[in-house]
């Protein structure tokens, strides 16, 4: 149940630095927001699959994290990012 190599391509062209740029905290929060929202659908739908609310959790956190990392390094692509992404109402 992942993400199609179109919509990945997609996601890294929009973020990144380049078209081969996967590495970057940008692109990886990109990508998880896409998996997470993805996997929100599936939980509406199958509201007792333990396994993957596990698994949704974990990603969470992963951009959680990843999240504070960018904010605590340049606070104006932090910023940028959560707009693009509509995470957070900043």
């Amino acid at each position: 149940m992942g993400l199609s190599v179109e919509k990945k391509a997609e996601i890294v062209k929009e973020f990144g630095k380049g078209d081969n740029d996967t590495g970057s905290a940008e692109v990886q929060i990109a990508l998880l927001s896409t998996r997470i929202s993805e996997l929100t659908e599936h939980l509406n739908l199958h509201k007792k699959d333990f396994s993957s609310q596990r698994g949704l959790r974990k990603m969470v956190g992963l951009r959680r994290r990843l999240l504070k990392y960018v904010k605590r390094h340049n606070l104006a692509t932090y910023r940028q990012l959560l707009e693009r992404l509509g995470i957070r109402g900043v």
